[in-house]
């Protein structure tokens, strides 16, 4: 499976830099349908890729009008949604079907020696209703960041959307750059205790579409990550 990762740099000169990351793959069967008959359907992916990927980019546009006094590296990985089907026992393959883009680029970084202070990654922001808790891995390899953002995320209104909360843990992207590029990393994503798999209600189903996205799950984490980088 042939994969690309979509990299961009914000003041690419400077020696302090932060990572921001999402996914930009959708999951190519909806294996999660109600429907059986859709279970090998590729899904449009509106919150489960895209939602961080529409974050990411207007922060980016929003840092061409103001440089941001740091230097920012903007990575949309690929083949994060690769992962086996759910038909087939996970414990099969683990680790090695998810997350592609993040293991590569985690191993082989872009720039040589690469390290940044931290990075956030973007995952299932979008929903109606969306609200954040602490991430397993995130609080366990990075726990300062996590409550940078979180503290920056109730100083401009939103802690009743960034909740002081267990947030479960999820195999993503972050887990790898912290494993093998040792850059404490944080996932903003969306968990919900109420569903069987333990995200959105539309998760890996042919619902994940556009009107599934909410503004202000949307402007919360955007506003919370940019005051983030801005801060720095």
């Amino acid at each position: 499976m042939l994969g690309k990762n979509i990299i961009a740099a914000v003041n690419p000169d400077a020696q302090q830099r932060i990572l921001l990351a999402a996914h930009w793959d959708s999951r190519p069967f909806a294996d999660h349908d109600h429907d059986k008959h859709n279970h090998y359907t590729p899904i449009d992916g509106a919150n489960d890729g895209a939602s961080g990927v529409g974050v990411l980019m207007e922060i980016a546009r929003q840092m061409s009008i103001q440089k941001p006094n740091i230097g920012v590296d903007i990575i949309l990985f690929d083949l994060e949604d690769y992962g086996q089907h759910a038909s087939i026992d996970r414990s099969i393959n683990g680790e090695n079907t998810w997350c592609l883009g993040s293991q590569h680029w985690a191993r082989n970084p872009h720039v040589s020696s690469y390290d940044a202070q931290f990075g956030i990654l973007l995952d299932m922001v979008g929903a109606e209703g969306a609200t954040f808790g602490y991430e397993y891995y995130s609080n366990h390899y990075a726990p300062g960041i996590i409550q940078k953002v979180w503290k920056t995320a109730a100083s401009i209104g939103y802690g009743d959307i960034f909740r002081k909360e267990d947030g479960g843990g999820v195999l993503d992207d972050h887990v790898f750059i912290n494993k093998y590029a040792f850059i404490p990393t944080i996932d903003i994503i969306h968990h919900s205790p109420s569903t069987t798999s333990g995200f959105f209600e539309h998760w890996h189903t042919l619902e994940d579409g556009i009107d599934k996205i909410s503004k202000e799950s949307l402007k919360a984490v955007g506003e919370t990550v940019i005051h983030v980088a801005y801060l720095e």
